[in-house]
């Protein structure tokens, strides 16, 4: 483990390689899973407040399980997760030729939210934990990743490097950048 402030990070972070393969995969992580994407309480407000901005985005099935049911539940583990459309696929989740889209991040670009996507989104495959002294940031291997680990293999990319603007957005340049020396210390000693 290192660690950096408050926070754990496994050694997987900087050892393994990943880069998601959206030509093999179309996104399935989007509907594949035990519950939503968890959520904080700051996305929760941007969503609720953002809500009918980023209806225009989803398909009309999903607008009306928004509608009715909210932008968010609480899981089996007690966490608050995005809504699921029939216990399966995100909510926010929209087709676009094949291939599964968020539609919170198609309404960002189109600046009609302040919300890029959730944060657990875009640092997957990390999976951050708060516990109460500090958070742990571990690699979430799912077989459904595996050409995303072929495609890091081939370019030689570290999951860290792949997450660089999502670990950034969360903890700030400063963190990534004693992430950056430690991983290239690192590096340097299993050699």
């Amino acid at each position: 483990m290192i660690e950096i402030d408050n926070t754990l990070i496994s050694l997987d972070i900087i050892e393994k390689n990943f880069v998601c393969d959206y030509a093999k995969c179309k996104g399935v992580c989007c509907i594949e899973g035990d519950s939503g994407a968890p959520v904080n309480e700051e996305e929760i407000a941007i969503l609720q407040k953002d809500l009918q901005n980023i209806l225009a985005y989803v398909p009309k099935k999903n607008k009306k399980v928004l509608k009715k049911e909210g932008v968010f539940y609480i899981d089996q583990e007690g966490e608050k997760v995005t809504t699921l459309v029939e216990n399966a696929e995100c909510a926010f989740v929209t087709h676009n030729n094949g291939v599964l889209t968020c539609a919170i991040e198609l309404a960002w670009k189109d600046g009609k939210t302040t919300l890029q996507k959730p944060i657990s989104c875009h640092l997957y495959p990390i999976r951050s934990k708060k516990y109460r002294d500090f958070e742990a940031l571990n690699y979430d291997t799912w077989h459904i990743c595996k050409d995303a680990v072929c495609k890091g293999n081939t370019e030689n990319i570290k999951i860290y490097q792949f997450l660089k603007e999502s670990l950034i957005r969360k903890y700030g340049r400063n963190w990534y950048t004693q992430l950056e020396m430690i991983a290239t210390e690192w590096q340097k000693q299993i050699k």
